[in-house]
């Protein structure tokens, strides 16, 4: 039980507004020798598949894996922006592709664990103006540092990440005072 508890902690603190509804998706490393990762992914998805949210492995390594934790129906709507399909063509990606085809195109793109091709921010749910703005100055220049590197609306930038902040929090807290995720997420 206690590989679930720690599985459960590391998505709480760094998925909690994928998991909580208000961002498409957050990427996190998860260690192999800490956790069985099929096994609590595989339960995982099969608890969680009917409020949408699944966890796919993009990479592994010998150590690690990296895993994207999602929710679909943000992913999914996310894609049905125009700007960003014109955008994601450059990468090899069509506006035909599935989410699941558009998963596979970036764990492929990404190789080995390390590699990350800028157009993960999309994914990742950052603005389209604060992904062309990394790639377009590679990483400097930025005007605010969050949880990721915001280069038009700063303050909207802010209250999102400070709403980030209170997704870990509540679900975090949840977790400390005996819940699983789960119950946490109302989740039977």
């Amino acid at each position: 039980m206690e590989k679930y508890v720690l599985f459960e902690k590391k998505l709480a603190f760094h998925a909690a507004p994928s998991l909580l509804g208000i961002k498409a998706s957050n990427m996190l490393s998860i260690k192999k020798k800490e956790l069985d990762i099929n096994e609590n992914i595989s339960r995982f998805n099969s608890r969680v598949k009917e409020k949408g949210l699944k966890i796919d492995i993009l990479c592994e390594c010998e150590e690690k894996a990296l895993v994207l934790v999602y929710n679909r129906f943000l992913l999914e709507k996310r894609f049905e922006n125009p700007d960003i399909l014109s955008f994601m063509e450059k990468y090899g990606y069509s506006s035909d592709m599935t989410l699941e085809e558009r998963i596979k195109r970036l764990s492929e793109r990404i190789g080995g664990c390390g590699d990350f091709p800028h157009e993960v921010g999309i994914f990742l749910d950052y603005p389209l103006e604060d992904v062309i703005g990394f790639i377009e100055n590679n990483g400097a220049n930025y005007k605010l540092c969050g949880c990721h590197k915001v280069y038009g609306d700063e303050v909207r930038a802010a209250r999102v990440f400070s709403n980030y902040v209170k997704c870990r929090n509540f679900l975090c807290g949840k977790l400390n005072m005996g819940n699983d995720i789960y119950q946490a997420l109302k989740i039977s």
